[in-house]
């Protein structure tokens, strides 16, 4: 459990942990939103980026939750969310880095660079995926193989309706309680344990990789008709920066915390690794390089 500051905090932390011993998924909504117009307050926009998304996710998640919160909780949560998304957070500059430079590659170098994010997250979705209910996030280095061998030949129909099937498991685990219960974590070695719900941030990796491998197969399926396929998704490309977990863990300002510091070299190296001539051979081995990589470790 993370540990807030001060009388009104702590009161915040017991509303919180009760909340959640009990399911009571409304009460863990608006939990998460006084904390985070509490941090907003205080001019700590990271935190406030971290607990109103993560209000916004659980009540976003179920029709129950989502009336029984109230139009006006929701409504100034989103108002907060929508000013957060203009301030010069990580968060923000990143992806938007990544989408400004994203068409001096081309599209299928986009693509790849989406898969290298993709691959980094293979090592810890297995790790999830042995926890009830997120088995599908066991499955990323099956479609991480599946998709780089269909950037050189068509899928066949059982891969193409796996990845399809992997799309749909991704969407449904972000609607699931078993994706907001915090005591669905696994243990990372010299730090804090790593919540599934920390995949939170920016967006939402599980959703970010649904919204790649679906931009994946509308690509397979049109050029198989000869026909432009859609502009990529580079979501995916910031994801394994998993800024949510540093953030609750309290590991200090973002950009100075070593891992994502280390990740953000991959990035900006995929970036001009791709810049160059390549080959597939080239691209396999740097995806087999890090699927087997634990970004956490």
């Amino acid at each position: 459990m993370f540990k807030l500051f001060g009388k009104k905090a702590g009161s915040l932390e017991e509303q919180l942990a009760e909340c959640q011993q009990n399911k009571d998924w409304a009460g863990v909504a608006r939990a998460y939103y006084q904390l985070g117009v509490a941090a907003m307050e205080k001019g700590e926009l990271n935190q406030a980026q971290l607990w109103l998304n993560r209000a916004d996710t659980i009540y976003s998640a179920d029709d129950r939750v989502f009336k029984k919160v109230g139009e006006k909780l929701m409504d100034d949560c989103s108002e907060r969310i929508g000013q957060l998304e203009d301030a010069p957070l990580l968060y923000n500059n990143v992806p938007a880095s990544v989408e400004e430079v994203a068409g001096e590659l081309g599209d299928i170098k986009v693509r790849i660079w989406g898969l290298f994010s993709m691959a980094r997250l293979v090592r810890l979705g297995e790790r999830l995926g042995a926890l009830a209910g997120c088995e599908v996030l066991g499955k990323l280095g099956w479609a991480v193989d599946t998709v780089l061998k269909s950037f050189q030949e068509p899928p066949t129909e059982e891969e193409f309706n796996e990845l399809r099937s992997l799309c749909s498991g991704l969407y449904e685990l972000g609607d699931a309680p078993t994706f907001c219960n915090t005591e669905n974590e696994i243990e990372v070695p010299g730090g804090a344990p790593f919540q599934v719900f920390d995949l939170n941030g920016m967006m939402g990796a599980h959703l970010e990789i649904d919204a790649y491998l679906d931009a994946h197969l509308q690509m397979v399926c049109a050029l198989s008709r000869g026909e432009e396929p859609p502009a990529p998704e580079t979501g995916i490309i910031a994801e394994a920066l998993l800024p949510d977990y540093y953030v609750r863990t309290g590991a200090g300002k973002l950009e100075e915390v070593p891992r994502i510091k280390a990740e953000l070299e991959r990035i900006w190296s995929d970036y001009r690794f791709l810049g160059a001539d390549i080959t597939w051979e080239l691209v396999a081995q740097k995806v087999e390089e890090y699927k087997k990589l634990d970004i956490l470790a």
